[in-house]
């Protein structure tokens, strides 16, 4: 009896350097947090300050997947997503570069502009090219870029940046992007197969102002606004409230984002395999309902043993990563074949833009006293708690959409070289 393959060889190569890609961008967000209470010092800034640092990242992402969604279907996903990377590289050297709060600033809205629409490109090749009942495992390894960023990334940013100062990170990522922007050019071959929906004469503002009228498109966005509004509002402050607040040494850091991301990189496969077989809601209800747990717990404690602290943030990042990757596998599902571009880059701004949002209003709510301690830190858990709750419900309503839809016109999988076709039966 034949059986078919889940993933071709060419298949796993792009779920691995969509990982990859997916890894630089993350850890560029991310090694902002821990390099947060160094930053406070040596640029001289406040909480205010830095919270504009972290959301003008988001807020340009937004802004440019915006105005780049109408586009999104008009071209080869493969180089769409070369040129935005080339940007992201640039914007990140500029970030090593920097000589002050204003300049850093600056880099990090170029970097958002260019970086914040690789997301969307990534999700939609996703989406085109692997069948809904793989696409939670797709999104599980994929995710685990999130985690590796904490195992590898993190902890090798941490070190470079308390060695040879905070600049040193963004050095190393863009030069790990030039190696990951040359494997794309040489290895991917072209994404267009959506190239044969679109109509000759499609406006590309009209095809944004469909995307953006579509009834049951607008539930999808509604969810998105408020699903990365918690990462926004903890992560920035995570690493100021571990120092000041909780009692950890920079020099602990690293082995708190080792393990936890450990757990994460163990987790996530595990966890895409199961919203593909026990179902992508219930998967998303079970992470959304851990995470309220430990998010109340966390953002409550004071000085607390390390040992605690490794065990809270390893069973919350699974929550996380839970939400994650449920919660994209199943947003896939909501856009016809022929606007799939454009939703995911809505998708993705009002992500970025509700998230910097929630990160400038993170820095308004927290202020850190003389003493070095951050005031108020409990609020934004009661705040994210609340919002994870709405989102339960929210997403019901989504796979509640995606379950009444007919089975999905799927796109071509990408050319299988001979020498793969003897595998790809068994």
């Amino acid at each position: 009896m034949n059986k078919e393959k889940a993933f071709t060889s060419y298949e796993v190569f792009i779920i691995a350097i969509l990982a990859i890609l997916q890894f630089t961008i993350i850890l560029d967000f991310m090694v902002l947090s821990p390099l947060g209470a160094q930053l406070l010092g040596e640029l001289n800034i406040n909480t205010t300050q830095f919270g504009l640092v972290v959301s003008a990242y988001a807020f340009s992402a937004g802004i440019s997947g915006l105005l780049a969604a109408g586009f999104a279907d008009q071209f080869d996903r493969k180089r769409l997503l070369l040129f935005f990377y080339t940007g992201f590289i640039l914007g990140t050297f500029l970030c090593g570069l920097a000589p002050n709060y204003h300049f850093l600033l600056g880099a990090r809205i170029v970097t958002g502009l260019f970086g914040g629409v690789i997301g969307s490109i990534s999700f939609a090749i996703i989406t085109d090219l692997f069948k809904m009942q793989y696409r939670g495992r797709v999104m599980g390894f994929v995710q685990m870029a999130f985690a590796t960023s904490q195992v590898l990334g993190l902890p090798v940013g941490l070190y470079l940046a308390n060695h040879w100062g905070w600049h040193s990170p963004f050095i190393l990522i863009a030069s790990l992007s030039i190696i990951v922007y040359l494997a794309v050019v040489l290895k991917m071959r072209p994404v267009n197969a959506h190239l044969a929906l679109q109509k000759k004469d499609q406006n590309p503002f009209g095809h944004l102002f469909r995307t953006l009228s579509q009834k049951q498109y607008l539930k999808g966005f509604s969810a998105t606004t408020l699903l990365s509004t918690g990462g926004f509002m903890l992560m920035p402050f995570g690493t100021a409230f571990a120092v000041n607040n909780l009692g950890v040494t920079f020099e602990q850091l690293p082995l708190i984002y080792l393990i936890t991301g450990i757990t994460s990189m163990i987790g996530g496969p595990l966890i895409g395999k199961f919203s593909d077989t026990v179902g992508k809601y219930k998967i998303f209800v079970a992470g959304s309902i851990l995470s309220m747990i430990l998010v109340l717990i966390y953002t409550n404690l004071d000085v607390t043993p390390l040992w605690i602290l490794i065990l809270l943030n390893s069973v919350l990042f699974i929550g996380i990563t839970s939400r994650m990757i449920s919660s994209s596998a199943l947003m896939t599902a909501v856009p016809e074949p022929a606007d799939r571009g454009a939703f995911m880059g809505v998708n993705s701004s009002l992500a970025q833009i509700s998230g910097g949002i929630a990160s400038a209003v993170a820095g308004m709510i927290v202020f850190q006293n003389q003493t070095g301690y951050l005031e108020h830190y409990p609020v934004l858990g009661i705040v994210v708690v609340s919002t994870m709750a709405i989102t339960i419900g929210m997403m019901w309503v989504i796979n509640r959409y995606v379950q009444s839809k007919p089975a999905e016109t799927e796109m071509h999988r990408p050319p299988v070289a001979s020498e793969e076709l003897a595998v790809v039966k068994e």
